[in-house]
């Protein structure tokens, strides 16, 4: 339903991006990744507009600040004009509202309205903890949950809440694969890299769908966005994901003030 392969879009902007989507659309890119927060929903959209191709799926996020009912509801309104979409693929809840000022039921309330009337195809959550997720799927069912977003990569493989995603039969989107570059530089996925005959930014987004989680690499340079996409055709073997399960050191990169209470 959701295409295990993607172009992640935080950090870019503008004309830079616009012609980033629509290279990555012309190389068979069928998963675009952008949110509210990103101000580049109108880049994307511009983009989009550009291409014939209605197949892409498109994926935004509602801000932490939009979460009361009416606010996603105009908010996402918002996004569909900006991306130029008659009804977006899937709608996520970026961040969980902090301290549970504004609880998760209603803002599922206003995606589900948002399905009903036809903005929105699906939905789903970001950053939610296992409680957030046990909570979420009481109010709308874990079958209407297509995805978790969340930080996940060989130093960080958040195995707490990628299991409780795998039981409940949620998706995980696992954003940040190269660890902000830090996979470069690691003697292990440079080893696993010139076995492979590959990168090791390219091992990491294999690991990623190895593991049967969704990948959504970004890139500022149209070369690193080929070579993203290549990598899909590489097959880590048992011993590849073993040496990666044993460099996990709990490092988590991305943690703002306003993040839940982490597993």
């Amino acid at each position: 339903m959701i295409p295990q392969f993607g172009m992640g879009t935080f950090r870019l902007e503008g004309q830079e991006l616009t012609d980033l989507v629509s290279a990555a659309i012309d190389m068979g890119y069928q998963h675009i990744d952008t949110a509210q927060f990103y101000d580049n929903e109108a880049d994307v959209g511009k983009a989009l507009a550009q291409h014939s191709n209605k197949d892409v799926f498109v994926t935004t996020k509602v801000w932490y600040e939009k979460l009361v009912y009416q606010d996603v509801l105009d908010s996402l309104q918002e996004s569909r004009d900006k991306l130029q979409r008659d009804t977006m693929d899937l709608a996520l809840i970026h961040w969980p509202s902090p301290n549970n000022e504004v609880p998760v039921e209603e803002t599922l309330d206003a995606l589900q309205k948002a399905q009903q009337d036809g903005l929105i195809k699906h939905f789903g959550v970001s950053n939610f903890t296992i409680d957030l997720l046990n909570r979420a799927a009481a109010h709308v069912g874990q079958e209407n949950l297509l995805t978790n977003q969340i930080e996940v990569h060989p130093f960080f493989q958040n195995h707490a809440i990628t299991d409780a995603c795998k039981q409940m039969g949620v998706k995980v989107t696992a954003y940040l694969p190269l660890a902000k570059g830090a996979v470069m530089d690691n003697a292990v996925m440079q080893d696993i890299a010139e076995k492979h005959n590959a990168s090791p930014a390219q091992v990491a987004i294999a690991w990623q769908l190895a593991n049967g989680y969704i990948a959504i690499p970004s890139t500022t340079k149209v070369d690193h966005l080929k070579s993203n996409f290549e990598a899909q055709q590489l097959k880590l073997d048992q011993d590849d994901l073993k040496a990666i399960a044993d460099i996990d050191k709990d490092d988590r990169l991305i943690d703002p003030d306003f993040s839940p209470d982490w597993d």
